[in-house]
Parts: structure tokens; C-alpha cells; sequence
């Protein structure tokens, strides 16, 4: 009976594995025909919904119904199936956003950036067809076709973007289309860019292609002021696009000037005097010189003859004196405020090597206190990180708290299950301490008072019986310390001295502070005094009965010997024995002798 349900058994299997195989191959050649005819249908791709029943699964063991959905966009293959991104049908179904935040949408900043190189092509290029004979009827169509792709990123700025920016009124974020619209229908902007799009284009059949004509295209200067606002707000060192903004405004003033000079030669006739530019040369760079030595007053220029070349080169040396020092000026404070944290670091640190100069500290302690003042500025950028943040409101250094901290202060066992806001509370107190090698961060036997966290480098803990032994070392996310903060009787003793093991920023909580906030929290307390009491019963310290509360013991209390050992040894004795177990006795009482 045995054997022939055995033999039903493997019959049975190899039948299912037979169908299994021929599911498979069926499926192979269901693929391999959609390969080679993508207009073939099959069954699989339009599955039937039945909202009566679910779907039986087919022998193979899979269930059809678990393809993926239609949002999820997957291709079938040798059986297998590959997910892909429809970049072209998310590109096609895509949906311009009905309303946009100035302050915060890349989208926008990027937009304006095309916004303001169409109003530098204009700002530069117009002076510059103007006075140099550049634009000449061969390239005219050139010209053209770059100036009316300006207009028309000038023309979808005002039609689409400057329509749907969010505006706030009344401290409400307005977002509604027909406001957004009359709110810059109403706006100084809309004024501007409507002037910037007069089309004097027209007076080109009257008067011929003069550039002169697009001057209004210039007044679209505010767009060039808020893209500089947005990108100050998202770059990390802003102050280096100051400096090559403010370089720009010096290069395009002497741009400027010298397509004016230009002008006043072909004026006066080039090579007419000693002053003119002589039309020999590359016409730009020579008249770009020119004014490059007339408005920083370099000197070395010929002297002009007629009475308009008087005038224009005094008006040349006043505004090159005036535009070179609001210049020199504005470079000043965009260097001193990039430069104003570390003023300031340079100040604190000569007002303290004044005073350790002043009471004659130790030459040692004085290098210590310089190592403390370069590292932390060098990890931190900054000497305290509450001056910083003591400007923003309690919700806003709540959330950098919360970025910074949560991770770690959430992972510690004894705040495990107590109130989230509570811990909330518990960021806003950490103060960040910075310690130097070899630097104690506590000490055995001190009164503990506070918690810590470590931020960054590594803390040893140290003991044994010279105190000096590296029991363990912790890392970047250890906490120690925190018991201290629930111990009753007036705090709790340090068992261990833990050093700084190079560099380590740690982040510290006071037992004030946690009590503080307690307050708040009874049920919180009732929880964490219970943990408390747990974690201090699982170090099994060991308690003076004889001695003060602090003293350690040398040997520790020895344990009670086993009643059946007793006997052995009490036997042993008897008969006079000299074997391993009359050693053993003679060798615990050296010990009783010893402890006593």
C-alpha cells in the first residue's frame, strides 16, 4: 500500500510539471510572435475585471490579476517583466501649473534666467550696432531673428508667467487665476514691460533697420533685479555672484564708453586729429582701451583738439572717477559682508589672546584655547550656533532641531515610548560643545548633571585598575550619560572617566533643562523614572555596607560555597587527603585571610 501510493504520488507531480513546461512554452511563443508581429493580440492584454468574483488563478500558479496597474508602465520580455519610464507620455501629458511661488519654484528661477539673457542681448548689442558699423545688409536677417526671439521670451513672460505668481494679502497666499491676473495688471511691472514691448519696429520702413529703435527693450530691468534676488537665495556662497555681478557692471560701463568714443571719432572723422580712434585695427578692442584708460584715469592719452573733443573728455574723466569709485565702493561691502564671519572670529580670538597676555596664563593653556578657537570655527563656520539661530522663531529652529537631532535623540533606550512632543521640546535645549584631544569630558566619581550626544568624532571610556584602560569607544550617534538625568538623591556618580579621542562635538542636555520640561509631561516622568530605575538595578553595582557610599571594595564580597561542596571539603579533611580537594580548601582560606 505503501509503495503504490508512492508511485500515485510521483505520478502526480511529474503530471503538473509536464503542464507547468507546456505553460511556459505556450507563454515563449505568445512573446516571441508580439517580437516579430507587434500587431498580434493576446489574451493577456486585456484582462477582464469581474466585480462578483476575484480571479482564479491558472495552473501555472500565477495570478493575472497581479500585473501591474496602468499608471505603472511595464514591458513583458522572455518571460520576464522590465519596468521603464515614459519620459514621452509624461512629457505629453504634462500640465503647466496654475499658479507659481516666486520665492520657491527652481521652474521660475530658471525661466527669468532666459528672461535675462534676452534683456542682456539688447543692453549689450544695441549700443554696439549703433556706434560700430557691425550691422551691415549681408546679416541683417541675423540680427533680427536673435531680436525677435527676444521679444517673443519677453512677450510669454508677461502672457504666462507674470500672470500666475502667487502674491500674499493680508497674510493669505492668494492662488486664485483672476486675482493673480489683476494683482500684476495693477503692478508697477506690468507698466514697464508693456513700455519695454513698444513696437517701434514699425518706423523701420521709414527710416531703415536702426537700432536705436529697440532702446525701450532696456527697460526690463526688473526682471534682471528679482533673478538676482532668487539666485542670492539658493546658492550657497552668493557672495561669489556678487563679485562677478559687480565685475559686470564695470565691464559694461566701459562697454558703453567705448562705443561712445567710437561715435565721437566717426563724428569728428577717424583719423581726423591726434585724439580720434584712426580706423586701423580691430575697431572694438582699440575704442575698449581707450576707455578702459580714460575712466580709471590711467593717463597717456592725447591731448584733444577741438572744442567737442574738450567736452567729451571731461565728461569722460568726471563720470569715470564718479562710476570707478561707487565701483571700488560697492566691491568693498560685497567682500566685507562675505568675509564677516571671519572678522568677527579674528576679533574674539585677538580679544582673547589679549587677555591670557594680560594675566600671564600659561603659555600651554593659550595654545589650547587657539586649537578650540580654529577648529570650531573651521567645523562649524561659526563660534556659537545659538547666535544664529536665537533670530529665527521657535517653530522654524524647532524643524532644524528635528533635521539635525531627531535621529539620534529618538534611538536612545530611555526616551523610548515617552511623548513625541516632549522630545520635541528636549532639541530646542541641546548645546553644541566642542572638545579637544585628550580633554576629559567627565570624570569617576563627579556628581552627573547632564546627557550627551555624540555629533561627530569619538569619545574613550576608561578604567581599570589605573583608570587608564580603554574599555570602550564610542562613535558618531553614542550616547552616554543619560541616567544622570533621573538619578534620585541628588544626582548620580560617574563610574568611568571618558576622554576626547581627537576632535569630538558633542551636544549636551542639562538635568535642569529635562526637568523643565517635565513639568509638562507628568505621564512622560512616571515612564522615564521607571526606566531609570530599571537601567540602575541591570548595572548591579555593588552597595558598602561597612564602608562610606563611595568607597570601592579591592576584592569583592565572595559568593556562599554549595552545601555538597562543603561536605566534600569537610570529608576530605577527615580522611587526611592530599588530593586536589585539600588544595582547593587550603587555597580558599589564603583567600579568607587575604579579604580580611
Amino acid at each position: 500500500r505503501i509503495g503504490s501510493a508512492t508511485s500515485l504520488s510521483s505520478a502526480i507531480i511529474n503530471t503538473r510539471l509536464q503542464e507547468l513546461v507546456k505553460l511556459f512554452k505556450e507563454r515563449t511563443e505568445k512573446v516571441k510572435e508580439k517580437l516579430i508581429d507587434p500587431d498580434v493580440t493576446s489574451d493577456e492584454e486585456s484582462p477582464v475585471a469581474s466585480a462578483a468574483a476575484a480571479p482564479v488563478p491558472p495552473p501555472g500558479g500565477e495570478v493575472e490579476g497581479d500585473k501591474p496597474s496602468g499608471d505603472n508602465h511595464y514591458c513583458e520580455m522572455l518571460c520576464c517583466t522590465f519596468k521603464y519610464r515614459p519620459w514621452l507620455d509624461h512629457l505629453k501629458s504634462y500640465q503647466f501649473p496654475s499658479s507659481i511661488d516666486p520665492l520657491t519654484n527652481l521652474m521660475y528661477v530658471l525661466w527669468l534666467f532666459f528672461v535675462v539673457m534676452a534683456w542682456n542681448w539688447n543692453c549689450w548689442l544695441i549700443p554696439v550696432r549703433w556706434a560700430f558699423p557691425y550691422q551691415t545688409p549681408a546679416n541683417i536677417h541675423c540680427w533680427l531673428l536673435v531680436d525677435y526671439l527676444c521679444d517673443l521670451i519677453y512677450l510669454l513672460d508677461i502672457l504666462i508667467f507674470q500672470t500666475r505668481l502667487q502674491f500674499v494679502q493680508g497674510g493669505d497666499i492668494i492662488t486664485d487665476k483672476k486675482a493673480m491676473k489683476e494683482n500684476y495688471l495693477r503692478s508697477q511691472r506690468f507698466k514697464m514691460d508693456v513700455l519695454c514691448l513698444l513696437p517701434l519696429d514699425f518706423f523701420y520702413f521709414k527710416v531703415g533697420v536702426n537700432p536705436l529703435l529697440r532702446f525701450p527693450r532696456c527697460l526690463k530691468y526688473m526682471a534682471f533685479f528679482e533673478f538676482n534676488n532668487r539666485l542670492e537665495a539658493i546658492l550657497t556662497k552668493a557672495y561669489i555672484y556678487r563679485v562677478i555681478r559687480t565685475t559686470a557692471y564695470l565691464l559694461y560701463s566701459l562697454h558703453v564708453n567705448s562705443c561712445l568714443y567710437y561715435w565721437a571719432s566717426a563724428y569728428e572723422g577717424l583719423g581726423s586729429t591726434t585724439w580720434v580712434y584712426d580706423g586701423e585695427g580691430n575697431s572694438y578692442i582699440r575704442c575698449y582701451y581707450w576707455a578702459v584708460k580714460t575712466l580709471i584715469t590711467i593717463g597717456g592719452l592725447p591731448d584733444p583738439k577741438t572744442l567737442f573733443e574738450i567736452v567729451f573728455q571731461l565728461l569722460n574723466y568726471f563720470t569715470g572717477v564718479f562710476a570707478f569709485s561707487v565701483m571700488i565702493g560697492q566691491m568693498r561691502d560685497v567682500v566685507g559682508a562675505a568675509t564677516a564671519g571671519q572678522t568677527y572670529y579674528r576679533s574674539c580670538m585677538d580679544s582673547t589672546i589679549k587677555y591670557m597676555n594680560f594675566y600671564k596664563i600659561p603659555k600651554t593653556v593659550q595654545n589650547r584655547v587657539k586649537t578650540w578657537y580654529e577648529y570650531t570655527w573651521h567645523s562649524q563656520g561659526m563660534l556659537d550656533e545659538s547666535e544664529l539661530l536665537v533670530q529665527l522663531p521657535g517653530k522654524m529652529r524647532l524643524d532644524i532641531a528635528i533635521d539635525v537631532n531627531y535621529n539620534i535623540v529618538s534611538k536612545v533606550a530611555l526616551f523610548q515610548g515617552c511623548d513625541r512632543q516632549m522630545i520635541f521640546d528636549m532639541l530646542k535645549r541641546l548645546k553644541s560643545v566642542v572638545y579637544l584631544p585628550n580633554d576629559y569630558v567627565c570624570k569617576k566619581g563627579e556628581i552627573g548633571r547632564e546627557m550627551y550626544i555624540i555629533q561627530a568624532g569619538q569619545v574613550q571610556v576608561l578604567g581599570g585598575p589605573d583608570g587608564k584602560s580603554v574599555l570602550v569607544t564610542l562613535k558618531a550617534g553614542s550616547v552616554f550619560g543619560e541616567i544622570s538625568l533621573l538619578a534620585a538623591g541628588g544626582g548620580n556618580r560617574r563610574t568611568a572617566n571618558v576622554v576626547a579621542h581627537g576632535f569630538a562635538n558633542l551636544f549636551i542636555l542639562e538635568k535642569k533643562d529635562l526637568n523643565e520640561i517635565l513639568v509638562h509631561y507628568p505621564e512622560s516622568q512616571k515612564l522615564l523614572r521607571k526606566k531609570a530605575k530599571k537601567m540602575l538595578k541591570s548595572n548591579n553595582k555593588p552597595k558598602d555596607e561597612k564602608g562610606g557610599p563611595g568607597d570601592p571594595l579591592i576584592i569583592p564580597p565572595k559568593a556562599e560555597t554549595p552545601r555538597l561542596f562543603k561536605a566534600a571539603l569537610a570529608a576530605t579533611g577527615k580522611m587526611g587527603g592530599k588530593g586536589p580537594l585539600a588544595r582547593l580548601r587550603w587555597r580558599l582560606k589564603e583567600l579568607k585571610v587575604m579579604q580580611a
